[in-house]
């Protein structure tokens, strides 16, 4: 008897993933432990991540809303001013 191939391993072998897509998946992996790992000790304010992780604040922005989104961080609060909130690490 001949053995089935799944559809999904036929397209893995057939199609490719463009080197563009790769390297900004990549770009997307380390931005987003560097924003874990700043948030690892105390929930943090979008600009407090942006002068932590030197990186720029709509960026941050982009992919801390990624994180909130995957439920990977937490909404923990607004500061005093009712200006940012601080975000949290989810364990």
């Amino acid at each position: 008897m001949e053995k089935k191939i799944r559809t999904v391993n036929i397209l893995k072998e057939t199609r490719k993933v463009s080197e563009h897509v790769n390297e900004e998946r990549k770009k997307y992996i380390q931005i987003r432990k560097t924003l874990r790992e700043a948030l690892k000790e105390e929930s943090k304010s979008i600009p407090q991540l942006a002068v932590d992780t030197n990186l720029p604040l709509p960026d941050v922005t982009y992919y801390l809303m990624t994180l909130l989104k995957f439920g990977e961080v937490a909404v923990d609060g607004i500061d005093d001013m009712d200006e940012y909130y601080f975000y949290k690490l989810i364990k």
